[in-house]
């Protein structure tokens, strides 16, 4: 269930260039939602009387917004501010596609029953320390398209989804996590950040199934992540090299993300740490070689070594010797856009593969 829910978060709101969330889909994907709100509005007398509520919400609603029970939709209203007299019952807040500039102390303040809040494709770049006070409900959290430098102080404890893709963060300061257990989605994409701006600490006391930092300007793989991440996105970045100590501490994932990077070497025993692997994405990099160590890997189902400059490829370089090893048989592996020939690769290289269809070498004879 758990796993289910994680790919169900990273399908929603993991689009770009910008495209609006819809907030009534994001509605019907969390079925949770209204019993988190609040159980105190649950009575079946109130179902007879939704028409009146509609009436109602129409009365209470902020000006230039659309509103229906405990839905304040303002997207694309030009707002610089967020608006005033939000409903106090409200769950789910559309801010998208404004020129709201900055988030103030109270500008949420009695929305105790928030879950959902996107502030995406703003101008936002000060947030106040206090602003998610009393926000114990809120779980996803959509701070995208903005012009934020750093994290946020005090982030609301119970959020599940934190997303900051495509600010102008450079800099994340130590426990600018910290206390927040029930994080599933860590989104930090197409931020100018570094190696050296993760202060160390940066992310103590966070624990989190998925970290995102593509499209940023890392040189190697950051090694003070938390260790409960099973899904690591790291692309497009300048990686130039995979080393033993890169994966030490995430002895849980399960999907490595390192297309798009520099990375002319795997150092032998690099993946010895991550024996739950299910699948990798190294193309589009520089390798000369399949990376050492895919065939002790005995979960590893995909792996994407497309667009490198592999000249060879070893009987050996992806199946275990001995028969009955592997517990999961490769449904995919790319080898197109590399220099080997399908014709130099004996056929037992792909033993533990589950058909033809699972290897895509590309290069046929003509």
């Amino acid at each position: 269930m758990r796993v289910l829910l994680l790919l169900c978060l990273l399908v929603l709101g993991n689009a770009k260039p910008y495209q609006p969330v819809n907030v009534l889909d994001v509605m019907k994907n969390y079925d949770i939602m209204m019993a988190d709100a609040g159980d105190d509005d649950d009575d079946d007398d109130e179902d007879e009387d939704d028409d009146d509520d509609y009436d109602d919400y129409d009365e209470d609603c902020p000006t230039g917004c659309r509103c229906s029970p405990r839905v304040v939709q303002c997207s694309d209203q030009g707002l610089i501010s967020v608006p005033d007299k939000i409903p106090e019952d409200t769950v789910m807040i559309d801010l998208q596609n404004n020129d709201i500039t900055e988030i103030k102390e109270d500008d949420f303040k009695g929305l105790s029953k928030l879950y959902g809040l996107f502030l995406i494709n703003n101008k936002i770049s000060k947030i106040h320390p206090k602003a998610f006070r009393n926000m114990e409900h809120l779980k996803l959290l959509y701070l995208s398209y903005n012009l934020l430098t750093e994290i946020p102080a005090n982030l609301p404890p119970n959020v599940m989804e934190l997303r900051f893709h495509e600010n102008n963060i450079n800099r994340i300061q130590k426990d600018a996590f910290n206390g927040l257990k029930k994080l599933h989605v860590l989104e930090l994409g197409a931020n100018p950040l570094t190696n050296a701006g993760m202060e160390l600490g940066a992310f103590n006391g966070l624990a989190t199934l998925y970290i995102g930092i593509a499209e940023a300007k890392l040189t190697a793989v950051p090694k003070d992540f938390p260790s409960s991440i099973t899904d690591l996105s790291l692309n497009y970045n300048k990686i130039s090299k995979v080393e033993v100590e890169d994966f030490i501490r995430y002895k849980n994932l399960q999907r490595l993300g390192l297309s798009f990077n520099q990375i002319r070497s795997v150092e032998n025993g690099s993946f010895a740490s991550i024996p739950n692997v299910r699948e990798m994405h190294l193309d589009h990099n520089r390798l000369r070689r399949v990376p050492p160590g895919l065939s002790g890997l005995r979960y590893l189902q995909v792996i994407f070594l497309h667009s490198n400059k592999i000249s060879s490829v070893g009987v050996n370089d992806f199946c275990p010797a001995a028969a009955g090893v592997k517990k999961n048989l490769y449904t995919g592996i790319s080898l197109f856009a590399n220099t080997v020939k399908y014709w130099n690769i004996q056929p037992a290289t792909f033993r533990c593969v589950t058909g033809r269809r699972g290897v895509q070498l590309g290069n046929f004879r003509k």
